[in-house]
């Protein structure tokens, strides 16, 4: 074979490669919370159906529903379930969807390792640290607790497209999208994690798996629901049984109805509920009882639409018992 036809032939293999037919693609995007999760089903999947490509991307809860009911993706990652305006616009835009729950997660306050003067916090404390009134006035520790030093006071919190953040100001302030703005927004949690970790008034908050993946780098605060209670981290017990509150969440995963059409991406759905429970634990998150998974199987494989959380607050809800009262 002359030098000319090796390299002829080195080239048309790199470019099949390249452009590998597939059998069929899902493209999913959404909650950087949620994305640890729908990745690591998304990399086990492709193992045993290499024929299908699967693509996850990241622009939060809100961008990914933007996309979504544009009907550029197949699935939605969300750390909140979908909005009473995104529902208009689903309607208008003749999107169905089915919605299914798919982990557990307990939000993490976390500070710096540096930080030796915070031992436990209030959701009393934290609302006084993020509502909108406390903009330009709350600025030190001390304003907080008497009793911590007079320290600044610098806020990492999630970007305002974000689901976490839509949570946690209405779980914290009572209302979402209520919030001081002038703390360290982003989308991208890994950018929270390095500000918090050098910042010894840092003060931030964001999905468990973040933390599980940089506890090394950082100060896990337990939170008390009021003054006089149990200061709670969130573990797989406290955050399953409801004991972290209000900070206890589940995260989802919308399926557009046309899609769920798809024989391969049935296939998908089938296999994330089917891993879901043990790669929750694998990526820092709570699995659901198996109860729940059973019930979400049996609404997709109904094409049951919409969302049980619809006129419903999402902070303290019983989940299993709102799946079963949709069947």
């Amino acid at each position: 074979m002359s030098r000319c036809t090796y390299l002829l032939c080195s080239i048309l293999l790199l470019f099949s490669s390249c452009f590998k037919a597939y059998k069929g693609k899902i493209n999913i995007d959404g909650s950087s919370s949620v994305y640890p999760l729908t990745e690591a089903v998304a990399e086990e999947f492709r193992k045993v159906q290499g024929d299908i490509r699967v693509t996850v991307g990241v622009s939060g809860t809100g961008g990914g529903f933007k996309k979504f009911l544009r009907g550029e993706t197949d699935i939605s990652n969300a750390s909140r379930p979908i909005s009473p305006s995104e529902l208009a616009i689903a309607k208008t835009n003749g999107i169905k969807f089915i919605e299914i729950p798919v982990s557990y997660d307990g939000m993490a306050i976390v500070v710096s390792p540096k930080n030796t003067f915070v031992k436990d916090i209030t959701v009393a404390e934290l609302k006084k640290m993020w509502s909108p009134e406390s903009q330009n006035k709350v600025k030190s520790w001390k304003q907080v607790r008497d009793s911590w030093p007079d320290v600044p006071l610098h806020l990492y919190g999630a970007g305002t497209s974000s689901g976490t953040y839509d949570y946690f100001t209405e779980a914290i302030n009572g209302k979402a999208k209520a919030s001081r703005g002038d703390y360290t927004a982003s989308e991208d949690d890994n950018v929270l994690v390095q500000g918090v970790t050098s910042d010894i008034g840092g003060l931030g908050y964001f999905g468990l798996a973040y933390f599980t993946e940089n506890k090394d780098k950082l100060k896990l605060i337990p939170v008390k629901l009021t003054a006089d209670s149990k200061a709670i981290f969130p573990t797989d017990i406290t955050v399953q049984n409801g004991q972290y509150q209000p900070l206890s969440r589940p995260e989802f995963i919308y399926v557009n109805i046309k899609s769920a059409q798809k024989p391969y991406v049935r296939e998908f759905i089938k296999f994330y509920l089917e891993k879901a429970a043990t790669l929750s634990k694998e990526v820092g998150y709570v699995p659901l009882p198996n109860k729940a998974y059973q019930l979400s199987y049996k609404r997709f494989t109904e094409g049951k639409t919409g969302s049980v959380f619809e006129n419903k607050s999402i902070v303290g809800a019983n989940l299993l018992q709102l799946l079963s009262n949709q069947q």
